[in-house]
């Protein structure tokens, strides 16, 4: 399942085709365009869902808070301005319904992206993984149940400098400047790569679906080809962030260090 905290309300449209003649965007004004995006938006969500494959798709109904320091995050029913235990209590109770093994978050280190939503994800996710099994917090939320993973999802830097060098090879350009090689290195924390050249059409087949945030000519975003992408960097990069799985390794283990012989 997916669980989408905004409804995106307040993103840029970053794609020029859409502002065309004949394209939905074309001639409007500020107020007509933010008035179309909170339509829009919840379609372009639906559309990437079905491509990934998600079986449910969940809203923590809070709306977008914008960019960092704009003024739209100090509206009251923006995410960024939700209470905490009470924005956590939401995804607790979707934890307690649907019961995953595994949940996917933002990682902990937002310097790079300092998107005030995609921090309180962060925050409310860590906070749901600690509280859903704890009958303490929350009782009326549903049985209890504990969560085994918790993974922090991370743009590599071994990712970026493939990719990078690649451009530089393929298309004689990079997007990927001084700027994005001075971003934190996170790359000593990963834990887990996945092999995802077979999926890597639902990748960018559901990046494509948010036409209104990404242009499908950006060779920021789609500067390679999957193909391409495939035999550049076929991975996907994880944190483990949490997990009970090694509390209880790590306790056999000590339990066997214990009453081996020496």
């Amino acid at each position: 399942m997916l669980v989408c905290c905004t409804g995106g309300e307040e993103g840029d449209l970053n794609n020029p085709a859409l502002k065309e003649p004949g394209m939905p965007f074309h001639g409007l004004d500020e107020v007509a365009q933010q008035k179309l995006m909170e339509s829009v938006r919840p379609v372009e969500l639906a559309n990437s869902v079905e491509i990934i494959g998600f079986d449910k798709l969940h809203m923590l109904g809070y709306r977008d808070s914008g960019m960092d320091k704009s003024p739209k995050n100090l509206n009251p029913a923006c995410f960024h301005m939700a209470d905490m235990d009470e924005a956590t209590g939401r995804l607790v109770k979707l934890i307690r319904a649907e019961k995953p093994h595994v949940i996917v978050t933002y990682n902990d280190d937002h310097r790079g992206y300092p998107h005030p939503d995609h921090v309180k994800v962060h925050e409310i996710s860590v906070r749901a993984f600690d509280r859903a099994g704890d009958p303490s917090w929350y009782p009326d939320a549903g049985a209890v149940w504990q969560p085994l993973k918790m993974y922090y999802s991370v743009w590599s830097r071994s990712r970026l400098t493939a990719v990078h060098e690649a451009l530089l090879r393929l298309r004689g350009s990079s997007p990927y400047d001084k700027e994005w090689f001075s971003r934190p290195n996170m790359d000593d924390r990963i834990t887990t790569k996945i092999r995802i050249e077979n999926y890597l059409w639902a990748r960018s087949g559901s990046l494509r679906a948010h036409a209104t945030q990404v242009d499908d000519k950006e060779p920021f975003w789609f500067g390679l080809s999957d193909e391409e992408l495939a035999e550049v960097y076929p991975f996907e990069d994880w944190i483990l962030a949490k997990s009970c799985l090694i509390i209880i390794r790590q306790t056999h283990n000590i339990l066997k260090a214990i009453f081996s012989p020496a």
